[in-house]
């Protein structure tokens, strides 16, 4: 029998594939048992984990390998994610775990885009995913997603949210009203119907919630900040200055009113020809990167401006993109990858386990 402590220290020191931490740094070994087949080993994870698992278990093999140890070794990862601290004062939504506020201080930068790849990326990772299409005058989700037929069904005065592609939950206006004509609202309005879509909807227990908010901050914004529980924010910007000048007003924003920022993801950051191959930053470059380094938050990544991501989300095949497109699938992985430890890295809401206090 091997020294289990020995085996232990080795195997804390194995690194989690591209997250700068430990399985000891983020204390995942839950259990370890040797038997006569080999070493079985249980990790436990506050992320999700599917897109590093083989490669966490061949470092694991490896570590374990040069450390003299010979048997087999079984891994089994469980991943609990849990609801982490939103703004104060905001309590947290059943069945709604992590709520990550997509925002661009200007439209056409690719926001939607954004959302829909990012949460079909984080649900390959093998998450509970949701996406709120909160851009009320321009909801472009249900496309995107590949659902632009679909209805929410509704049972104890709760709509159910549409299931897309992948797992992933979809709730948008564009189920609710005719897309062809304009939805001509007030603020208050857009803010009731906002909380309507998030509150009134039986989300089926979502790790991270996605909304893709509607360019600017206006009344929107301020319902966000003030009435629904944001774990955190990404700012999507293109490299040209007139885009820059429009996001740092969202990251203003967000500061103003206590919402972290897990990042800043650059979109149309470089041109490919897809006829010769030459490359041209058409909009600039490295905006993003600079906005990132002066906020002291990391760049999520550089998306190219592609002909396949504007064909897919046309038609409807966010999935399909990324299952098709390795290239375009890596920088949404590795965008949603950061955001997921970003929101590990938070403290943890604990206010659903005290009861609620009634002074009369």
């Amino acid at each position: 029998m091997a020294d289990n402590q020995a085996l232990r220290a080795v195997l804390e020191a194995v690194a989690v594939p591209g997250s700068g931490l430990t399985l000891g740094g983020c204390k995942a070994l839950e259990k370890m048992e040797e038997k006569a087949d080999g070493l079985d080993v249980l990790l436990k994870f506050d992320f999700p984990a599917a897109h590093v698992e083989q490669a966490l278990k061949e470092a694991m093999g490896q570590a374990l390998s040069c450390a003299g140890f010979t048997q087999d070794v079984h891994v089994w990862i469980n991943v609990d994610i849990a609801t982490h601290k939103v703004q104060p004062g905001v309590a947290t939504i059943k069945g709604v775990k992590n709520i990550i506020a997509i925002a661009s201080g200007k439209g056409g930068v690719g926001k939607s885009t954004t959302t829909a790849n990012l949460a079909i990326a984080m649900a390959n990772m093998g998450a509970r995913v949701g996406v709120l299409d909160a851009d009320l005058y321009g909801p472009s989700q249900p496309t995107m997603l590949g659902v632009a037929d679909g209805k929410p069904d509704q049972a104890n005065k709760k709509l159910i949210p549409v299931v897309a592609d992948g797992g992933v939950q979809v709730m948008s206006i564009g189920f609710l009203v005719d897309t062809d004509q304009a939805v001509v609202w007030r603020g208050p309005m857009l803010s009731q119907a906002l909380q309507q879509l998030l509150f009134q909807s039986e989300w089926d227990d979502v790790d991270y919630l996605f909304i893709d908010l509607p360019p600017g901050t206006g009344d929107i914004q301020l319902t966000l900040s003030q009435k629904i529980p944001v774990t955190g924010s990404v700012v999507v910007t293109t490299p040209q200055d007139i885009a820059l000048i429009d996001a740092r007003k969202a990251v203003d924003m967000f500061q103003k009113v206590n919402i972290p920022i897990f990042g800043v993801l650059e979109n149309m950051s470089v041109h490919v020809c897809s006829n010769c191959g030459h490359s041209e930053a058409v909009f600039g470059s490295d905006g993003g990167k600079m906005l990132a380094e002066k906020l002291g938050v990391p760049l999520l990544g550089q998306l190219p401006l592609a002909l396949p991501v504007r064909e897919a989300m046309d038609e409807g095949r966010a999935k399909a993109l990324q299952e098709n497109h390795a290239q375009i699938a890596k920088i949404y992985t590795d965008a949603a990858w950061q955001i997921a430890l970003a929101i590990a890295g938070k403290g943890r809401d604990f206010s659903s386990r005290f009861p609620k206090i009634v002074v009369e």
